[in-house]
């Protein structure tokens, strides 16, 4: 038997979206009018926030509804036209419900420079990220970007996507957002430690006992 997933309605959807809007905003990961989250409400259905605004200014009447075809439902507003990286996350892990894309300075630093986060240096990130691999460079907007991500959605929590930010995805849009700060401060501890010119990395069986005790909750 299948259970049914408690997704939020639209009202209550569209008010995560502005809080974690600001969020994105007043924490400094994303400039302008960059960055863009979406949220399920049903298994074929999503919110997400508009183009052309900047997400700490964001209100909930510019919201846009979408299939998972990308097809508007309701709303007066354009979504990103990187909608197509999220429905592409959607569409290959059914179990997310929320896809948060922003430009932390450290991580997209790391995007830039082409390199991934993969040294196991801390365990929170360990639990709640594993590696962060780096998606290959393609031209925003474009159907390239779906295609970049599409070998990482079932396998990871978030990747980097090469001269263009970061991605995190995760069962509900908070979580999404957590792991998006989970990236930026993984990246920002690796680069200290790099400028120390030390780093202890923990290994296989370190590893090993911290995953067994996050499924052990």
């Amino acid at each position: 038997m299948t259970m049914k997933k408690n997704y939020p309605g639209d009202y209550e959807a569209k008010k995560l979206l502005v809080h974690l809007g600001r969020r994105l905003y007043e924490r400094g990961f994303v400039a302008s009018n960059d960055g863009n989250i979406s949220l399920k409400v049903a298994d074929d259905e999503i919110w997400c926030t508009p183009t052309g605004v900047s997400k700490g200014y964001m209100d909930e009447d510019m919201m846009v509804k979408l299939d998972l075809d990308g097809n508007i439902l309701k709303g007066t507003w354009k979504p990103s036209s990187e909608i197509k990286m999220h429905l592409r996350v959607y569409k290959e892990n059914p179990e997310v419900g929320g896809v948060v894309h922003a430009l932390p300075p450290i991580s997209t630093a790391y995007a830039c420079a082409g390199v991934p986060l993969k040294e196991p240096i801390l365990a929170e990130a360990v639990v709640q990220l594993g590696e962060v691999p780096l998606a290959p460079y393609a031209v925003p907007g474009t159907e390239e970007v779906p295609e970049s991500i599409a070998p990482f959605c079932r396998t990871h929590n978030a990747c980097l996507l090469e001269n263009h930010g970061a991605l995190a995805w995760g069962p509900d849009a908070l979580t999404a957002l957590h792991r998006m700060e989970s990236v930026e401060f993984y990246a920002t501890t690796l680069l200290n430690t790099k400028l120390i010119g030390r780093m202890a990395q923990l290994d296989a069986d370190q590893i090993d006992v911290l995953q067994i005790r996050a499924l052990k909750g």
